[in-house]
C-alpha cells in the first residue's frame, strides 16, 4: 500500500527534528514507496518572523529524500503554529496520507501497516488534558456534545461506553501526533472550517474552556467521526509502538522510550551526512553526541515511571538534562 506522510519543517527546533525524521524513515523503513513531503510555512502576513528552514537543511532534508512543500498559512501563522498541521494538508497532494508530529521517530516499518484510509483515526497516547471540568458545569458530556451538535454529529455514537459517565476516556479523544485519511483536501479542508469556528464562534459552553493550544485536538475527533472513522484497532499499535516514537522532547525519550527507540536515535543522528548539521541543535549535540542522554536514562525505570509526566521534566530539569 502507497502512502504519502506529512510532517512540518520550520526554522529552529522542528527543522532539526524533520532532518531526525527523515532520517530515521529512510534507516527504519528502506522499503517505504511513498513520498515524505515537509510542510514549510512560508512568510506573510500571519507570522511575525521568517517561519522558513534554512538552506542547508532543506538541501540535507532532500538529500534523504523528502519532498519541501512550501504552504501558505491563511487562517493561523504566529497565534497558533499548531495550526500548520491543518492548512498544510491543503497543499498536499490528493492521496492517501498519514500526519506525523515533527517530533517522531520512524523506528519500524510503518509502510506494512494495515492502514484503512477510508476510516481515518490519529493517536490514543493522549492525557487528560481537555476540558478542565469546572466546579458548577457544564460536564465534559454536556462539552462534547455541544460540539458534536453544533456539527451535526451523533454524540453517541463517539462514546466507549466501556467507561464510565463523564470519565475521559469515554469520549473521543486524541493525541493530533498521528492521524490519516484517505484525502488530505477533504480532511484538511474540513478541519480548517471546524477549527476556525471553534475558535472564532465556540458554543456557550466551552466559555470557560481554554482553546490554545488544545484547538486541533479538540476539533480532531470530530473531523474524524464525521468521516466514518474513530478509535485505531489493534492492528494500528506499531504506530506509538513498535513502527513509530513520538517523543516530543529528546530527554524526554531518553527518560520514557525503549531501548530500541533510542538506539535509532543514536544510530541517525551519529550519521556522518547529518551529524555536522544537527551539532547546531542543543539538544542532539549535549545529549547524543556528549553522551549525556545516557546518563539522563539512568535517572529512571522504565517499569516503574512516575505517574504524572510533570515529574519526570522536573527530575530533568533539576539534573541539567532539559534541553529543548
Amino acid at each position: 500500500m502507497s502512502f504519502n506522510i506529512l510532517a512540518i519543517g520550520q526554522g529552529g527546533r522542528l527543522e532539526y527534528e524533520a532532518i531526525l525524521l527523515a532520517a530515521s524513515l529512510r534507516h527504519s523503513d528502506p522499503g517505504f514507496s511513498g513520498t515524505l513531503y515537509i510542510g514549510e510555512p512560508q512568510p506573510g502576513p500571519k507570522w511575525q518572523d521568517d517561519p522558513r528552514m534554512s538552506d542547508r537543511t532543506k538541501a540535507l532534508l532532500t538529500d534523504l529524500g523528502a519532498v519541501i512543500l512550501p504552504f501558505e498559512n491563511r487562517v493561523f501563522g504566529t497565534s497558533y503554529p499548531h495550526g500548520n498541521k491543518i492548512e498544510a494538508l491543503a497543499a498536499l497532494p490528493d492521496a492517501p496520507f498519514l500526519f506525523l508530529d515533527t517530533d517522531t521517530l520512524i523506528t519500524g516499518p510503518v509502510s506494512t501497516l494495515p492502514f484503512d484510509f477510508a476510516k481515518p483515526s490519529a493517536s490514543m497516547r493522549r492525557e487528560n488534558t481537555w476540558p478542565k471540568v469546572e466546579l458548577y458545569g457544564p460536564t465534559p458530556s454536556q462539552t462534547w456534545k455541544a460540539l458534536h451538535d453544533r456539527f451535526g454529529l451523533d454524540f453517541a455514537a463517539s462514546l466507549d461506553l466501556t467507561q464510565p459517565d463523564d470519565y475521559w476516556q469515554r469520549f473521543l479523544y486524541f493525541n493530533a501526533g498521528w492521524f490519516f485519511h484517505e484525502s488530505p483536501r477533504a480532511f484538511g479542508s474540513r478541519f480548517l472550517t471546524w477549527a476556525t469556528a471553534i475558535r472564532d464562534t465556540p458554543p456557550a459552553e466551552l466559555i470557560c474552556q481554554e482553546l490554545f493550544p488544545w484547538l486541533d485536538q479538540i476539533t480532531l475527533p470530530l473531523v474524524i467521526h464525521s468521516f466514518g472513522g474513530g478509535r485505531p484497532g489493534p492492528e494500528l499499535a506499531p504506530l506509538d509502538g513498535s513502527a513509530t516514537c513520538h517523543y516530543r522532547a529528546l530527554p524526554l525519550l531518553y527518560a520514557k522510550e525503549s531501548d530500541h527507540a533510542v538506539a535509532v536515535l543514536e544510530a541517525v543522528a551519529k550519521d556522518k551526512t547529518i551529524r555536522p548539521t544537527l551539532r547546531d541543535w542543543e539538544a542532539v549535540r549535549v545529549l547524543v553526541y556528549q553522551n549525556k542522554g545516557r546518563k539522563a536514562r539512568a535517572l529512571f525505570d522504565r517499569a516503574a515511571l512516575p505517574h504524572r509526566e510533570q515529574m519526570i521534566r522536573n527530575t530533568l530539569k533539576r539534573e541539567g538534562f532539559w534541553l529543548r
